[in-house]
């Protein structure tokens, strides 16, 4: 048996109590031995990573894919190269792709071109209405065997709570898990940030806390009627948290993420009219980052990129008319560790949020342990570097973080044992 060898890693893996600096051997897209050498065989290849980190890799839980459709934005191979540069080794798409991803036939497309690609794997998200139209049920059952790993519907709305009903009722009966989003859209209608002082300032339509949390209300107590497994994505309030952590105590089967965007920026980023920070959910009040920040501390919310590639003319329009969303894939991990540099999360927290949980919420197995396939990430936490136009992988050039240096960089990544990413 021929293996590749990493030493002098410092392996941080919270599922399996791990952190400690050490030397780990792969071998036919396994973990073969920790800490120790194999008994037989040879070393093909041996990486020093003194100084580096080995983390498992990243899981995101909603990120848009452009292809099949909007090639102007990117395609899945852009994509999932940018994802993997970022410290991703899967991630869940969403359906709003053109055709939407309400067939099998669209499924089966999105696999084979991510697998083509060959770089991030791809969990796709089937649509959960018929052209996310938000009225007639999608096939689910055929979407779930064709490969959609949960039903979604976006950001789109759903007709009503009666049809929300039903969604959960059939989707309970096959036991297929539902990504919801709390946005009620009479409360949000013609909004383009969180309301709040600096909406007002700005003379902004704002979109209040109330849209996202009578939204949740709402799904809870269609949750506890209909008993479907269900995932809350994209939180963004202080109040949400409140009423998912009360879910748990009494035993609901639901879990929760919230964007990076929200535990990174407030409000405050929209001054100056800046497009790059029209995104949807809106970023919300400092009280509100604080508290998502300590609910992904605590192991309540995982953390999800929101993913959402646009050309440089589709935010050139004034801030409200601007398509809402930020590219988000290329330095991911690095703009997390930021929180991490800063003492606002510490390290174990990120990775629960960003592998861990949504590992367990999919069913994936995604540690640092003998036999486990090798999806993982190699990062310099101490690395700085500058973010470029020319240094994005992902086509989209709306990326928040342009300019600026950050502390941390992706520096390998692997999927089921092989390199698909090098810096």
């Amino acid at each position: 048996m021929r293996y590749l060898q990493i030493e002098n890693a410092r392996l941080i893996d919270p599922a399996n109590n791990l952190d400690a600096v050490t030397e780990i051997f792969v071998a036919d897209g396994r973990i073969q031995t920790i800490g120790r050498r194999p008994i037989a065989g040879e070393i093909e290849e041996s990486i020093d990573a003194q100084g580096q980190w080995l983390i498992p890799g990243l899981i995101d839980l909603g990120g848009h894919l452009p292809e099949p459709g909007y090639s102007q934005k990117g395609s899945i191979a852009s994509e999932t190269r940018a994802a993997c540069a970022g410290g991703f080794t899967h991630i869940c798409s969403l359906p709003d792709t053109k055709p939407v991803a309400d067939t099998a036939a669209v499924i089966q497309l999105v696999l084979e071109k991510a697998a083509k690609a060959g770089y991030a794997r791809v969990l796709p998200l089937g649509a959960l209405t018929q052209g996310l139209a938000g009225e007639q049920i999608a096939n689910m059952v055929t979407l779930q065997e064709a490969g959609a790993v949960a039903l979604s519907n976006a950001r789109r709305p759903i007709k009503d709570n009666y049809v929300l009903r039903r969604l959960m009722e059939y989707a309970a009966t096959y036991d297929i898990p539902l990504f919801l989003t709390a946005n009620d859209e009479a409360l949000s209608a013609g909004g383009c940030m969180h309301e709040g002082p600096t909406a007002t300032r700005m003379g902004l339509s704002g979109i209040p806390e109330t849209a996202e949390t009578i939204a949740i209300a709402h799904i809870l107590l269609l949750i506890e009627q209909t008993g479907v497994r269900a995932h809350i994505s994209q939180i963004s309030c202080a109040r949400s948290v409140a009423m998912l952590t009360e879910a748990h105590q009494r035993g609901l089967p639901v879990t929760a993420d919230t964007t990076l965007a929200n535990l990174l920026y407030t409000d405050e980023a929209v001054e100056g009219y800046n497009s790059l920070f029209n995104v949807q959910p809106p970023l919300r009040s400092e009280r509100d980052r604080l508290a998502l920040l300590q609910a992904v501390e605590q192991g309540h919310l995982a953390i999800s990129s929101n993913h959402h590639p646009h050309e440089i003319a589709a935010k050139k329009a004034p801030f409200a008319d601007a398509e809402a969303g930020m590219s988000q894939y290329d330095h991911f991990l690095p703009q997390a560790l930021g929180l991490v540099h800063r003492g606002e999360l510490s390290i174990d927290a990120l990775i629960r949020a960003t592998s861990t949980t949504p590992a367990n919420l999919l069913g994936l197995r995604q540690q640092l342990t003998e036999g486990a396939a090798f999806n993982a990430c190699l990062v310099d936490p101490n690395a700085e570097n500058v973010v470029t136009a020319q240094s994005l992988q992902s086509r989209g050039r709306n990326h928040p973080a342009l300019g600026r240096t950050l502390k941390g960089q992706v520096k390998r990544v692997f999927v089921d044992g092989q390199l698909v990413f090098a810096s």
